[in-house]
Formats: C-alpha cells, sequence, structure tokens
C-alpha cells in the first residue's frame, strides 16, 4: 500500500477539515472550559460526528462499521487535533473500541461496536495506577467470586472515564504488578455499585477521572480476552492508541506552526515583518523539517494498521511515531508561544491552548522517554 492518501481519503480529510472548522472551532473548547460543562464536550457536536460516520470508520461493516481502515479515522482525527475539539472519539473509539474489536468474542463484538458506531455508547480504558505510564503496573485485583469476580482498587487519568457508559478495566488475577501475565481485561458498568468517580480536570481544559473500585462484582462474561492473557488484547490496542493520539497531535502541530508563520509575517518590528528576522527565519525552517518528518511518521505507521503488518513492526512504529510527534508538538507549541512574544501568554490569544494540549497528550500512554527507551529495547538494545 502506498504511503499516500487516495481520493476517497482525501475527500474524508476535506469534509473532516470543513466539519471542525465550522462546527468544532477552538472556541467551542474555550466556551466548554468557561461554562465549566459537566460532560466537557458538546453532545450535539458529538452526534453530528457519529452521523458523519466516524465513530464507526474502522469497524467491520458486519458490526455496523464503516471498515475504511485507520488510516480513513487518523485524517479525521488530525483534523480534530487542528481545532482540539472536545469528543469521545478517542476514548471509545480508537482505545475501546479497537480493544472490543481486536480481543472481543463476536459475540461481544455485535453487541458493542454496533452501539460504539451509532454513538449510542461511551466507554474508556481504565488502565493507569501512577502518576506515569506503566501497562503492566496494574495492582487492582480481581478475584473469583462465586460465578464471577470481585474488582478492587484506584485507577488514575482514566480519559473521558466520568462520561462513559462502560469502562474497560485492567486488573491483576495473577502475578503481582509489573508482570505481563496474569493482567486480564473487565467490562464495568461505570454505574455499578461499588464503582466511584471523580472527574479531574485537565490543564488542557479535556476530560479524564480517577476510580475507585471498592468491591465491584462482575460476571464471567465481562471478561474480555482470555483469563490471565489481557495483555495479549491490551498490548496492540496501546499501540494502535498511540498512533491515534499522535494523529490528533499531529493535527495540533501543524495549526500550531501554521498560525506562528501567519504571526512573523503580519506582526512588524521597525518597520519590518519579524518573519524577515534571519534568527527567526531558521527557526521556523527548523520547525518545518521536523513537522514534515512527524507527518511521514504518522502517515507510516497508519499505513502499517491497514497493511496488518506484523505486531512486532507497529509496535516499533507506535513508538517511533509518539516519541516523534511528541518531541515535535513540545517544540513547535514552545516556540509558537515565544514567537509570539508575550502577547502568546495572554488567555485571549488561541496559541496557549496548544501548548497545554501537548503536554497532556504526550502524557498519554507513554511520554517521549518511554517510548525512545521502548524503541531501543524492541530493537535490541
Amino acid at each position: 500500500m502506498a504511503m499516500i492518501l487516495n481520493e476517497e481519503q482525501n475527500m474524508l480529510k476535506d469534509s473532516a477539515k470543513d466539519f471542525c472548522t465550522n462546527s468544532a472551532p477552538i472556541g467551542q473548547l474555550r466556551k466548554l472550559r468557561d461554562d465549566d460543562s459537566a460532560d466537557g464536550f458538546d453532545r450535539d457536536t458529538w452526534q453530528s460526528m457519529v452521523e458523519l460516520g466516524w465513530a464507526g470508520i474502522p469497524f467491520p461493516e458486519e458490526h455496523g462499521g464503516l471498515a475504511f481502515g485507520y488510516k480513513g479515522l487518523g485524517v479525521v482525527t488530525e483534523e480534530t487535533g487542528r481545532t482540539l475539539t472536545a469528543s469521545p472519539l478517542y476514548s471509545t473509539v480508537w482505545v475501546c473500541g479497537t480493544a472490543v474489536n481486536s480481543g472481543g468474542s463476536e459475540d461481544l463484538k455485535s453487541q458493542l461496536l454496533p452501539k460504539i458506531a451509532s454513538g449510542e455508547l461511551l466507554m474508556a480504558l481504565a488502565l493507569e495506577e501512577s502518576h506515569r505510564h506503566s501497562a503492566y503496573g496494574v495492582a487492582t485485583t480481581a478475584e473469583l467470586s462465586g460465578d464471577g469476580y470481585t474488582i478492587n482498587g484506584n485507577k488514575t487519568f482514566v480519559l473521558d472515564g466520568h462520561v462513559a457508559d462502560k469502562l474497560i478495566v485492567a486488573t491483576r488475577t495473577s502475578g503481582s504488578a509489573g508482570d505481563r501475565d496474569g493482567l486480564s481485561l473487565f467490562i464495568v458498568e461505570r454505574s455499578a455499585d461499588g464503582v466511584t468517580v471523580t472527574r479531574t480536570r485537565m490543564a488542557d481544559s479535556r476530560n479524564a477521572a480517577n476510580i475507585e473500585f471498592s468491591n465491584v462484582t462482575v460476571a464471567n462474561d465481562a471478561l474480555l480476552g482470555a483469563l490471565d492473557k489481557g495483555a495479549d488484547v491490551l498490548d496492540p490496542t496501546l499501540d494502535i492508541a498511540r498512533i491515534g493520539i499522535a494523529a490528533e497531535m499531529l493535527g495540533g502541530l501543524q495549526e500550531c506552526f501554521e498560525r506562528t508563520i501567519e504571526y512573523l509575517k503580519e506582526r512588524e518590528q521597525f518597520g519590518v515583518p519579524i518573519g524577515s528576522f534571519q534568527a527567526l527565519k531558521h527557526r521556523a525552517a527548523n520547525m518545518f523539517c521536523e513537522v514534515e518528518l512527524s507527518k511521514s511518521c504518522v502517515l507510516e505507521a497508519l499505513t502499517a494498521l491497514d497493511e496488518g503488518r506484523d505486531s512486532a513492526e507497529i509496535a516499533k512504529l507506535a513508538s517511533l511515531t509518539k516519541a516523534k510527534v511528541g518531541e515535535t508538538y513540545n517544540l513547535v507549541s514552545r516556540e509558537g508561544i515565544q514567537m509570539h512574544g508575550g502577547i502568546g501568554m495572554t488567555d485571549e490569544f488561541d496559541i496557549g491552548f496548544f501548548i497545554k494540549r501537548a503536554a497532556v497528550s504526550e502524557q498519554t500512554f507513554g511520554d517521549v522517554n518511554f517510548h525512545r527507551n521502548r524503541y531501543g529495547e524492541l530493537e535490541g538494545y
């Protein structure tokens, strides 16, 4: 498969750009923040996204999806990153939808994927238990109890956890924290007895939650994947999710870069545009090169997903892409603030939203240092 967008993908990208620009601009995120929205996203906008088919893009047609692939979902997500659109697209579709699609039984897929594609169901992954990403650092327990399991533990940084209808909870059914073996995934109703959800407002005005599980009982059929083998579902899910967040970050860093370049052309000092200063030209040129490299990384990773390459290569591409795009977003957002001068630090200018989004999205499922180290380990260093 060529590492380019085909005609249909380009049409989808243009359609997404038009929708996000007109129906979900950065001003919407600002208003959600200022109004202290209980949901943290606009449900009417989300419903419009669902009606456009975005929630079903990567899923099979027999389960209510469009079977348009992750490259299609990627170009849509990139455009949402440009306008910092707040929606459940990432947590529900990229993360949980992927987990169900890759690890669920046919019955489970038939039950959940059509509801995700239709916007009827919102889901969130309850994985993290500390301030740093650790896929296997799970201490939350699920103990056999009668004809089901009892879950106890605490989760943090659960994206969209307070609005999710169902949670995919990573638990330990054997072994100890840090072990790959012994993980099991369970689907839990957010409203179940013993589930306590506390919303946390992130620096980027997006949603996350801390969740406590106290003697939460689930039936045997709540298990996603095989008992003690949850990592076999979790690993590919996280790699796809990392590529997905990188696609969103790519959109954000491109928008930030383009806004900065426009400002360099407009802002005058000593009677000339500041973009004519050689030092700023050099910095802008450096950003341009990093942006182009980031584009290539994301497109290659999305292409690998749609080509069905082996899990080892996708894992490497996921870490390479997440690290590179995270590094670039960090660079471009900070340069954007600096090149806007003092006004860039004020809330009235949108450029500040990007540096906040860059900080939170970089931490999602592993920061730059985590993925540099992981890539080295995957390469055998």
